[in-house]
């Protein structure tokens, strides 16, 4: 054990938990993977993805060189740096002369570390000059971070250590099945744990109490349960009058959400209902947390919202050991929508139409505010509008695969093929990748420094722990490196340390101030945003005297349910749910390369009801085409009773399930309906299997000749 405390003390490269571990170069057969205890989050604990992280520093997979392609007809070579990156500048010059400032855009990620997102975020409103730019996070965090904002002036997933939950008597998770995404979170649920999902997820078989809602109905749920609170006296009328306001409309908007009404719309029985708010509104502390399930709808912000009011109703937020949260998805989800990637974001959470944030950033940046763009395009309209009149005729990927992860993923092909220009910074080729005129090979988790945010506000210094291979470069560098070409070459630091040191500065005064967070305060110990001076302690618990709202109190905002945006009917019959699986993480760009996790969960599946499947004369393993309005995607069955029998489920890490997903927007946040969507099912001819690893699905159309996936 001393010999692997040896190794640097960092963190997971995967999931927002970002738990600790020690990571041991030298050792044979590659670095070895220990988890830390010092680290409250997980304390000792690493799921399945963690204990086999060491593989993504040593698999075959990784790009170590620059590749480019000589026109459009021709295959991905390896080229030097300097070619490369001249390459990348001069196509930039050339489109934004021929189409302006906004002809190139830039498309993020949320695991990238913080000081990578300021600096991105920088590049483009600066060294670029466009107002085009988003990230996958839009996909991730949106809905729940508009509907905080809202209601309590602040977006931080969850505004109390994650710690916190297990003195929790009951908690409520609405559409998070945490005993896939994110285990070791698992260890902090207490017995009396209700979950929200259509599906009796491994999380949902754990609870107390399982509400099988009807895929879009989570909102529905919602007022139903806010509705039995206030009329059976579950209400706390001394903190609804002394931390709230705007109670009384809320109060008369879900008078018509009586429980009966509320179990015709969402299947949930009018007695488990009952039950679920009886067990909040008894309990000593109480949580309700949010996820994906809850969130990814063309009506997520305001679903967020009912499920606050219900939090606010019960007197919950503020007070220890309870309270609302929401559990953020990617590594840096938290951080990397708080300095910059998000098209109507700056630095510190501020907002790019606010003319005092504009000021202050400006001042940093040492540029005049009137030439900063304004607010751009949100992720899916960006990546919709690319190579069209009027759209960006160049994309610079960092960190994201949209070819997987974006929804309707047949219209980001074509849309990604239409484009002058497509620039790759990855680790592996990944199916984004492998579209790219350009593609720079980076470093990651721990072959470099950087400071990442986890769902809990807590600030965590990822250390080096390895050396890259030669002839890659981190990302830091590479943006560095595009801005000194493109004649910006002061204000953009490669290095880590130089880069956070502006980032505090930038943040200073905003809503997510880092200005006393330095990397020596980090490694010392636990540091939660807002941290606005050197001599501060951090903010752990904000809400506990105050909501950062300018009166101080949390807002009741009135919703109503809405159908989703696309429902079944007689030709698409059965809903169709996406989420993740154990052993795969996101796009699977980076798991899917990892033996284990590909042993572990090789293919894609639909997963069908036997009922379902009796009727669609369906056997397991038998291939299924699974039909939405947007495309099809062929897979191989899964049966079981965990799914309702309307519904069917598929993993998202492989292309084909966001084929089929509806790219509807909430009005608010610009959340694609990635949960739910009407589809038909059928047997399926097609191949026999195909080799373990590779999705049996159709191909996706629009790929141009020469922008296939190499190998």
């Amino acid at each position: 054990m001393s010999q692997v405390h040896l190794g640097a003390a960092t963190h997971c490269p995967y999931c927002a938990l970002q738990c600790g571990m020690y990571v041991t170069p030298a050792h044979e057969g590659g670095p070895v993977v220990t988890p830390r205890h010092d680290i409250p989050a997980n304390a000792g604990a690493l799921c399945q993805k963690g204990w086999t992280a060491g593989e993504l520093l040593t698999n075959g997979a990784r790009l170590t060189s620059p590749l480019a392609r000589a026109d459009r007809a021709s295959p991905l070579e390896p080229v030097s740096w300097e070619e490369a990156l001249a390459r990348v500048a001069g196509a930039v010059r050339a489109v934004q002369a021929a189409h302006g400032p906004d002809g190139v855009a830039v498309f993020g990620g949320g695991g990238l570390t913080n000081e990578k997102a300021y600096l991105l975020g920088k590049f483009a409103r600066v060294a670029l000059a466009t107002s085009q730019i988003d990230y996958n996070g839009r996909f991730c965090m949106s809905s729940a971070a508009a509907a905080s904002t809202r209601a309590f002036g602040m977006d931080r997933g969850l505004p109390f250590p994650v710690t916190d939950i297990a003195e929790a008597d009951v908690v409520l998770l609405a559409g998070c099945n945490v005993a896939e995404t994110m285990p070791p979170f698992m260890r902090h649920l207490p017995a009396g744990l209700i979950v929200a999902d259509p599906r009796e997820t491994r999380t949902a078989a754990r609870a107390r109490l399982h509400l099988r809602v009807t895929p879009g109905t989570d909102l529905a749920l919602a007022l139903g349960l806010l509705h039995i609170a206030i009329t059976e006296g579950y209400a706390d009328p001394a903190y609804i009058e002394a931390r709230t306001t705007g109670f009384q409309e809320v109060r008369a908007s879900v008078a018509s959400w009586w429980p009966e009404r509320a179990e015709r719309v969402t299947g949930v029985p009018v007695a488990q209902m009952r039950e679920a708010v009886r067990l909040l509104g008894t309990a000593g502390r109480a949580m309700i947390i949010t996820g994906r399930g809850a969130e990814q709808h063309a009506k997520g912000t305001d679903t967020v919202t009912a499920f606050i009011n219900l939090a606010l109703a019960l007197g919950l937020p503020g007070r220890a050991g309870s309270g609302y949260g929401c559990l953020t998805g990617q590594g840096n989800g938290q951080g990397g929508r708080e300095h910059g990637q998000k098209a109507d974001q700056l630095p510190g959470n501020r907002r790019i139409d606010d003319p005092a944030a504009r000021a202050h950033v400006a001042a940093v940046w040492g540029v005049d505010p009137r030439d900063l763009p304004g607010p751009g395009r949100s992720a899916y309209e960006l990546l919709d509008a690319l190579g069209t009149d009027g759209g960006p005729r160049a994309l610079l990927v960092f960190g994201s695969n949209p070819v997987v992860s974006a929804p309707r993923t047949g219209r980001v092909a074509e849309r990604l093929a239409a484009l002058d220009l497509l620039v790759v910074s990855d680790i592996v080729l990944s199916e984004t990748a492998a579209m790219a005129d350009i593609v720079l090979p980076t470093t990651q988790w721990a072959e470099e420094h950087g400071t990442m945010t986890n769902l809990e506000g807590r600030v965590l210094l990822r250390r080096q722990a390895v050396a890259p291979p030669s002839g890659v470069r981190s990302d830091l560098a590479i943006i560095s490196a595009l801005a000194a070409l493109l004649g910006r070459g002061e204000g953009f630091p490669g290095e880590a340390r130089e880069v956070f040191d502006e980032l505090r500065r930038a943040s200073a005064g905003g809503v997510a101030d880092y200005s006393g967070i330095t990397y020596e305060r980090v490694a010392a110990g636990a540091m939660y945003w807002p941290v606005p001076a050197e001599d501060h302690p951090g903010t752990p618990r904000p809400f506990l005297d105050r909501f950062a709202t300018p009166d101080g109190r949390a807002r009741f905002l009135p919703v109503d349910h809405r159908p989703p945006a696309e429902d079944v009917d007689e030709e698409y019959p059965y809903y169709l749910t996406t989420g993740r699986v154990l052993a795969q993480y996101q796009s699977g760009a980076q798991t899917r390369r990892v033996a284990a996790l590909n042993d572990a969960a090789p293919e894609p599946f639909v997963e069908v009801h036997p009922d379902l499947a009796e009727r669609l004369r369906v056997a397991q393993g038998d291939l299924v085409r699974v039909t939405s309005r947007r495309g099809h995607a062929e897979v191989a069955a899964r049966l079981s009773r965990a799914i309702r029998a309307d519904t069917v489920f598929m993993p998202f890490h492989w292309e084909g399930a966001n084929r089929l997903t509806n790219p509807a927007l909430d009005p608010v946040s610009r959340m694609p309906e990635f949960k739910v969507c009407a589809v038909r099912l059928e047997r399926a001819g097609g191949p026999p299997g195909a080799p373990p690893g590779e999705p049996r699905v159709a191909p996706a159309p629009g790929a141009r000749a020469g922008r296939g996936r190499e190998a």
